[in-house]
C-alpha cells in the first residue's frame, strides 16, 4: 500500500465528484464498510481506501 491509497473524504470526494455529506452518509448507513472502504486512523481521522471504494461505486467486489 503506498501512500496514494488512502485519502481523506474530502480528498475522495474531489476525486469522485461525490459529495463529503454522501461519503459519509454511505459510511453512516454500512454501504462503505470500516476496514473494507475506509479505516480509522489512531488520530482518529477517517482515511477511504481508494482502490476498494471505487470497486464499491463501480458495484464490484472490493
Amino acid at each position: 500500500m503506498n501512500h496514494f491509497d488512502l485519502v481523506t473524504i474530502d480528498k475522495f470526494s474531489e476525486l469522485t465528484g461525490l459529495t463529503s455529506e454522501a461519503i459519509r452518509q454511505y459510511k453512516k448507513k454500512g454501504q462503505l464498510r470500516e476496514k473494507i472502504h475506509w479505516i480509522k486512523a489512531p488520530n482518529g481521522r477517517i482515511f477511504i481506501k481508494v482502490k476498494a471504494a471505487y470497486a464499491w461505486i463501480e458495484g464490484k467486489e472490493a
